[in-house]
Order: C-alpha cells, then structure tokens, then sequence
C-alpha cells in the first residue's frame, strides 16, 4: 500500500513538473499559434489546440530534424524546435494536448 501510494505521489509530482514546464516552453509557440492554440499560425496551418500528445511529438521531432514542411512552414518551425530536447518535447506535447 505505502509502495502504491509512493508511486502514485512520484507520478502526480512527475506531470505535475511537466505540464508547468510545458506552459513555460509553449510561450514560444503563443506568437503564432495564440495564447490557447486556436490560431492558424501565419493564417496556413490548422490550430494545435487538443491535439495528441502522440501527433505533436511526432510533428516537433520531424520539424526538427527538417523532415517535415506542413503548409510551407517547416523551415520556420525548424528554427523554433532546433533548441528542443527530448523532454522539452515531451512537455510541450503535453501541454498542448490539454489546450481547449
């Protein structure tokens, strides 16, 4: 029981510190996707607002290593994701997938 309870404390801590890590990072992102993700960046691509946390990793690493150029704007979100580290990813995806 004390096991479980420890766990479950580590793991609320955890995404916790990841969800107020991803707020921080996704400040970032609030110029052209807006304060809530519902803004089309640059008038072109679809709002990111709610979408998976799966779906927005895959999106920054692909960004990121210049593999992906969703709506002409690969080459600008390059730029944004080529100081991202794994986890810093891993938090903004999850930030964004609560945005409403």
């Amino acid at each position: 029981m004390k096991k479980t309870l420890l766990i479950l404390s580590l793991m609320l801590t955890y995404n916790t510190a990841l969800m107020a890590n991803g707020k921080a990072l996704y400040k970032n992102c609030a110029g052209c996707h807006g304060d809530h993700g519902k803004t089309k960046a640059l008038h072109l691509s679809k709002a990111i607002a709610g979408q998976s946390s799966a779906k927005t990793i895959e999106q920054l690493i692909a960004y990121k290593r210049g593999e992906l150029n969703l709506y002409g704007l690969g080459n600008i979100m390059k730029m944004q994701a080529a100081t991202l580290s794994k986890s810093d990813i891993k938090a903004l995806a999850t930030f964004i997938s609560t945005l409403k």
